[in-house]
């Protein structure tokens, strides 16, 4: 929750209501939704050869059906894009489990546990690869990325974030200072005697000896997941030792671990700092407001003027996990939040529901339209930033946008 005020948002702080969502634009009409999406392989026609051969293996793997998908080449031979056969205004991918034609079911994995291994149930590969298959956004595979197994691991990256962050229960600081256990940290840097990987692990395994904010929280679920992915999950000694001197390279693996855009609406943002990449993490931009594919990163802003002065409440940080949740750090919510309910929390701020127990008698409903609204860019009176912060490549290759969000500096361009 690292957020100051915005210069844009003095207008809309300026016209709203105490108990009311601003109506400062009217909602988007179906037509001007984001309707590109899917996934788009672009190299050589021998290349693409071979990823159709591969794509096909893993659709047949993951068990979706082929007249599920539009499957479309260009002219030239250089491109293969694949999407779902949804109509091209339908989005969403919050209700994918819902649709009973995609059979959605949680997969089970294996985590390492304080003792031996456990069993958890997480999101399923094939739930990811759907999201990414819906219109709302456009995934391009190209260069080194362009294969299936680039596609794979890429998967199976956002599904081990997810696993790691679905059963969190570290402790909220409350505008108080962070808490780290020492024998692996201090104040937020990994002491030197310790392998970084067992560093981030202890924060998993002994969770209430951490108490940090949300923005730290997300970083860390990010760092251990592919810490943990290429050191446990698909072991990959190369990519491995490069993550980890590209976290170390400042001594500080929790400093810009996400792009310098992110930020780019804060106030005292420094242009010059809007190309630098994130360590592990990238911008995904031009992504349709409900479209969310799990192991995404989203921002929802606070944007109400009083009470985002209060240390914390600037913003929410949030991992999506599939089935229309949202990560819950702090087991405040049974460990995940419904989308509606992830809104409503960071809305409620502003009436002083800042725990949803203690406060529950100051909690003002909202209406059907309203919460509707809330789903919307803070440019149109919403919550939501129309970009998403993804896994990238070790090599700092993302198959994806890598353009960044421009709505974030104006702050009057809808996706």
């Amino acid at each position: 929750m690292r957020i100051r005020v915005l210069p844009f948002l003095a207008v809309l702080f300026a016209g709203m209501a105490a108990s009311a969502v601003p109506s400062l634009v009217p909602p988007l009409r179906a037509a001007e939704l984001i309707t590109a999406g899917g996934i788009r392989f672009q190299c050589s026609p021998s290349l693409l050869a071979q990823a159709a051969q591969e794509m096909d293996a893993l659709l047949d793997e993951l068990a979706i059906p082929a007249d599920l998908l539009s499957k479309s080449s260009s002219a030239s031979g250089t491109q293969l894009s694949y999407r779902l056969r949804t109509p091209e205004h339908d989005t969403s991918t919050l209700d994918l489990v819902d649709r009973r034609e995609y059979a959605l079911a949680r997969e089970a994995i294996s985590l390492p546990a304080v003792r031996g291994m456990r069993v958890v149930n997480t999101v399923s590969r094939k739930e990811i690869l759907l999201a990414l298959l819906q219109h709302g956004r456009l995934t391009e595979m190209t260069g080194g990325s362009c294969s299936v197994a680039a596609l794979r691991e890429m998967i199976g990256i956002r599904q081990n974030v997810v696993a790691w962050a679905e059963h969190l229960e570290w402790i909220w600081p409350n505008g108080g200072p962070a808490r780290w256990n020492t024998k692996y940290w201090k104040e937020g840097t990994p002491v030197s005697t310790q392998p970084l990987a067992d560093a981030f692990l202890d924060m998993f395994l002994q969770q209430q000896r951490y108490t940090i904010g949300c923005y730290t929280a997300t970083k860390v679920v990010y760092v251990h997941a592919l810490l943990d992915y290429h050191r446990r999950v698909n072991p990959d000694a190369q990519k491995l030792r490069l993550l980890e001197s590209r976290l170390l390279a400042d001594g500080e693996p929790l400093v810009d671990v996400e792009p310098a855009g992110m930020w780019s609406f804060e106030d005292d943002f420094d242009p010059a700092g809007l190309s630098r990449p994130g360590k592990l993490l990238r911008l995904h931009a031009d992504v349709a407001m409900r479209n969310f594919v799990p192991g995404d990163w989203v921002y929802l802003l606070n944007t109400d003027p009083v009470s985002r002065r209060k240390t914390g409440y600037e913003g929410s940080n949030a991992i999506y996990l599939g089935g229309g949740r949202f990560d819950d750090y702090y087991n405040d919510h049974q460990h995940a939040y419904a989308y509606e309910e992830k809104l409503d929390e960071v809305y409620q701020w502003r009436h002083g529901v800042f725990n949803r127990r203690r406060d529950a008698q100051k909690r003002q409903v909202l209406s059907a339209p309203a919460m509707a609204r809330l789903s919307e860019s803070p440019a149109r009176g919403g919550l939501v930033f129309g970009f998403r912060v993804v896994p990238g490549d070790v090599d700092l290759t993302l198959p994806g946008s890598t353009r960044l969000p421009q709505q974030l500096a104006i702050g009057d361009r809808e996706n």
